[in-house]
């Protein structure tokens, strides 16, 4: 009988933090499933470990419920050993404005905390019995942004983040009824196509200096996911140069 090999799924992945990452689990052997509003690009698809890519709009519920099906249909009775919870907006005004407490509909705001908070607990059931199956474990992608005021990320954006981090803790506790660990990873100025010029100027004040590279929070992350860590569950982990200190 062949050993099943280790699974993530992983929401995201088309570029950034969720395409490095899909790249170090790719690495390491796993078999990769993603979704993301996105097609990946051409050269990742001739990724034998990346399985199978299904585009979703994690913001709206439907599209949630139907990718957790189409997973589970992919998967079978197979188990899974990691969830990423990576997909995330932060959404600007029409006049490029953060979306603060004043300014933009309330509409917005929902939209950022479903994919952003809600799309993250309802993944967290839709997988439990294959994660449980897996003694896996799930890692939320929270940030810098969710522990203090930035100043390019939108109230709604930082407080979605906020509400993922307490959402982590309390996962931790009930999942640990399933031999299911639940962490966070929270990254500070990385090196994105999000990233603009403005950004520079938050460089003195990360005691490292620089900005961090997307395989540094990908490295993180996938550690999270292995026995290294298998004694570790309700934790943050700020991968942020020393920013977060400040």
């Amino acid at each position: 009988m062949t050993e099943e090999r280790n699974r993530v799924i992983l929401t995201g992945a088309s570029r950034g933090i969720g395409h490095a990452t899909v790249k170090r689990f790719s690495d390491e052997g796993w078999e990769i499933i993603t979704c993301s509003r996105d097609e990946v690009p051409a050269e990742c698809r001739r990724d034998p470990n990346w399985t199978h890519h299904l585009t979703a709009d994690l913001a709206d519920k439907k599209a949630v419920t139907d990718f957790v099906a189409e997973a589970k249909s992919i998967i079978g009775e197979g188990a899974v050993h990691a969830l990423v919870n990576n997909a995330a907006v932060s959404p600007k005004t029409t006049f490029k404005e953060r979306l603060g407490c004043l300014n933009g509909s309330l509409d917005l705001w929902r939209e950022v905390f479903e994919l952003n908070f809600f799309a993250p607990l309802a993944l967290g059931r839709g997988f439990a019995a294959p994660l449980r199956k897996g003694q896996g474990a799930i890692v939320n992608i929270t940030s810098i942004a969710g522990h203090g005021v930035h100043p390019f990320a939108g109230s709604a954006y930082s407080t979605s983040k906020a509400a993922l981090s307490a959402l982590t803790r309390e996962m931790a506790v009930e999942f640990a009824e399933l031999n299911v660990r639940v962490n966070a990873v929270a990254p500070g100025e990385i090196e994105t196509a999000m990233i603009g010029e403005e950004y520079e100027a938050l460089i003195p004040r990360i005691p490292l200096h620089r900005m961090g590279r997307p395989e540094e929070v990908a490295a993180t992350v996938f550690r999270l996911c292995t026995p290294d860590f298998g004694y570790v569950t309700g934790t943050e982990i700020f991968v942020t140069g020393g920013q977060h200190l400040y």
